[in-house]
């Protein structure tokens, strides 16, 4: 983890990161600053955490901790929540961090690709949305409070590989999760609502082939808001609510793409989407973020040995 200043120079790694078992898709995931960063310093960061056993298991986790005025290393490190149960495997961290306007979390948490039937579980964290506290206990409005029919932290489920979450300017938590060879899809996800995987999904088996019985919806199970086929790879997230580029883009959705390399500007009505534009197609990198800054100005994280942080201004006329 590091800082990076307003002129764009790197700082070292920040010292004092809990232990991260970094391979395949796993590693330092995501990391926010708390609503109230000015005034606490605080900061919320996701990552997979080894298992204590033998046996290479792991899975996501959440930590809070302190940067101090100087930046040069994190305090009070503390891990608040950790996906159950762990498991052997170095795909589907899902990972990413939302918090709402109460500075409660919302975390998403894949099903680890060869665990997919427990998305469909209550009894264990594969493949669901939790939301807790900053002290991680169970966060308000949560469907199974007090663990009746499910783990106190579920917040939805049916989820396969979500990299992409935010909170949008109807305070809504917005998300959006990788489909299988097909079939990526944006949720706006509801406590106590299943999303249907992977019993239902516009994908299909990697090589060709449905998935089960080859459902695309099914009664109890919420459809997505808007879908892709073929995958687009969804990688990042966010509104911009900014007037930096002029009233057309106010209030679009942007969504980075790791397949095509590219951004996409979604155009949104009623929760629909009436318009899917896509830009930066010629920068020929995968877009791993897309983050509003406090300037107002959108970033982009791009996925690859060399990558850049980018700021994107709107083209001279």
């Amino acid at each position: 983890m590091r800082v990076v200043s307003a002129d764009g120079r790197l700082g070292p790694p920040l010292p004092g990161l809990p232990r991260i078992d970094a391979g395949g898709q796993g590693g330092l995931l995501d990391v926010i600053t708390d609503a109230q960063f000015e005034r606490n310093r605080r900061i919320f960061f996701c990552f997979s955490e080894p298992g204590d056993g033998k046996g290479g298991a792991n899975g996501t986790a959440l930590a809070s901790a302190v940067l101090p005025l100087g930046e040069k290393s994190l305090e009070s490190v503390r891990v608040i929540f950790r996906q159950q149960p762990k498991v052997a495997s170095r795909l589907h961290f899902g990972c990413r961090i939302a918090q709402a306007g109460d500075g409660s979390l919302f975390l998403t948490l894949g099903e680890r690709f060869e665990r997919k039937d427990d998305a469909q579980k209550t009894d264990n964290h594969l493949g669901k949305v939790v939301h807790v506290q900053p002290d991680g206990t169970p966060g308000p409005g949560n469907p199974f409070a007090g663990g009746k029919g499910g783990l106190p932290e579920i917040w939805s489920w049916g989820h396969r590989n979500a990299q992409g979450a935010t909170i949008g300017p109807d305070g809504r938590l917005w998300m959006h999760e990788h489909g299988p060879q097909g079939g990526d899809e944006i949720n706006v996800p509801q406590a106590g609502r299943n999303y249907g995987w992977p019993v239902v999904t516009f994908g299909e088996n990697y090589g060709g082939g449905k998935i089960g019985d080859g459902l695309t919806q099914k009664p109890g199970m919420e459809p997505p808001l808007h879908y892709w086929v073929p995958s687009i790879a969804p990688s990042g997230m966010a509104f911009l609510t900014s007037d930096r580029y002029g009233a057309a883009w106010k209030g679009s959705l942007f969504i980075g793409s790791l397949k095509f390399a590219r951004l996409h500007r979604l155009e949104l009505k009623d929760d629909k989407v009436v318009r899917d534009e896509t830009l930066l197609s010629d920068l020929g990198q995968r877009i791993r973020d897309v983050r509003q800054g406090p300037d107002g100005w959108i970033y982009l994280l791009t996925d690859s040995p060399q990558g850049q942080l980018l700021r994107v201004r709107p083209a001279k006329p």
